[in-house]
């Protein structure tokens, strides 16, 4: 059965502003179709214009919805404050902010520097605090209530797993994020959720996590009780659930969506000790090499 028709209600998000950090490809792509669809007004931002442009107007084609798109480094709290004041500038306000945007990628801990942990913890924890900070600090100065802040993480960041460290330590961070804010900033009207996806494919993330042969060798589907990968739509709408007004009452909540996968075999990763040592540099070539999203 393919989910290809939304499960929300015509309009139910209608009125409402939504930023998405990496919101120009992969999973941000069609989380801002489904909002778009559903009536809400989206801001796209990530580091890259063009990609930004260009899926901003397709998104305004496929949908007639209206698309804002910010380059904007969440690494860089000076860029982030930037675009809070532009899309509040664009729109007047801002209803919902879904921290999506994040790197990662396989390899042995061992043969990672330091500057490759600073790396991924500063796009994945660092750039969800930066942009987290900024739209809660704006909404608590303006006294403004109902507001949403949704967070991508990963079943990973309470198990762990191996071979992908440096993204396990920042989206535990993120969790814990996302539990602390709930309960301090509940009072201010703003409700803090997380959504955990399993396997979902994504041109440009899979090939730095199964790059090459490896896709056949470690088949995702193997691991899920359910034999199957996640579909766009399927995550799309959840998340729209958790950014509408229809998931009011929920606050401080993580949301696996992953057909299973975590249960049947806790650290999605941990099946690379399979992989024999020789092979890492090759397949680090192939990391390097991988483009897209």
């Amino acid at each position: 059965m393919e989910h290809k028709q939304g499960m929300m209600r015509e309009g139910a998000m209608k009125g409402q502003v939504i930023v998405i950090t990496g919101g120009g490809t992969g999973l941000g792509r069609s989380m801002a179709k489904y909002c778009l669809e559903l009536g809400a007004e989206i801001c796209i931002t990530s580091r890259k214009m063009d990609v930004l442009e260009k899926t901003a107007m397709e998104l305004e084609a496929e949908t007639g919805g209206k698309v804002f798109p910010i380059a904007c480094d969440i690494r860089r709290a000076e860029e982030v404050d930037a675009m809070v004041a532009a899309v509040v500038g664009h729109y007047g306000k801002v209803d919902g902010l879904i921290n999506n945007a994040a790197g990662n990628f396989i390899s042995p801990t061992e043969r990672l520097s330091s500057k490759a942990f600073e790396t991924i913890i500063g796009i994945v924890l660092m750039g969800t605090v930066n942009c987290t900070l900024a739209f809660g600090k704006h909404w608590i100065k303006q006294k403004e209530r109902d507001k949403v802040m949704l967070n991508i993480v990963t079943t990973y960041a309470w198990t762990g797993s191996g071979y992908v460290v440096p993204s396990a330590c920042a989206k535990a961070g993120v969790l814990a994020l996302t539990r602390s804010l709930a309960a301090e900033w509940g009072k201010y009207g703003i409700r803090t959720n997380a959504v955990a996806p399993g396997p979902f494919p994504t041109k440009g993330a899979w090939s730095r996590l199964v790059p090459g042969e490896m896709m056949e060798k470690f088949d995702m589907r193997k691991k899920v009780p359910l034999g199957r990968l996640g579909e766009h739509q399927e995550l799309a709408d959840l998340v729209a659930y958790l950014v509408s007004p229809y998931s009011g009452y929920i606050n401080g909540e993580v949301v696996t969506i992953d057909g299973g996968e975590w249960l049947k075999g806790a650290g999605q990763f941990n099946m690379l000790d399979m992989v024999e040592p020789g092979m890492w540099d090759a397949i680090e070539q192939m990391v390097r090499g991988a483009k897209g999203s």
